[in-house]
């Protein structure tokens, strides 16, 4: 078995709230048989790293619960999250007003290099 998964978040956006569910639901479920999980956000998916933003969106049709709902799920399941640096620049998102669930900043050097290993899966939403 593979001991680790790396996510990438980059179409799964505020944009997008119907897509952002099921990246959480896959770290939590993959950090809760014991993998350690990393979900890298990048292009418009790091809006969701924003603070306030994820407590906003619904997280599907019937509004039960709120993308940040999911994502607190996942860290609390020991998922880490890191924010792309350069979307982060694109978007003028300083690193004060990022959510205090971000472990770190890193871009796609991080996430390819997770890629390339071979105890790693990986998957992109």
């Amino acid at each position: 078995m593979k001991k680790g998964l790396a996510i990438l978040l980059w179409s799964a956006s505020p944009a997008r709230p119907h897509l952002c569910s099921a990246p959480f639901f896959h770290a939590a479920a993959a950090a809760a048989m014991g993998a350690t999980v990393e979900m890298y956000f990048s292009s418009e998916s790091v809006e969701l790293l924003r603070a306030g933003v994820a407590g906003e969106l619904p997280a599907g049709p019937l509004e039960r619960e709120t993308v940040q709902h999911f994502m607190r799920h996942a860290v609390d399941q020991g998922a880490k999250f890191f924010a792309c640096p350069q979307a982060m620049q694109e978007r003028r998102l300083a690193k004060s007003e990022l959510i205090e669930d971000v472990t770190d900043i890193a871009g796609a050097a991080a996430f390819a290099a997770r890629a390339l290993e071979d105890d790693w899966a990986t998957l992109v939403y």
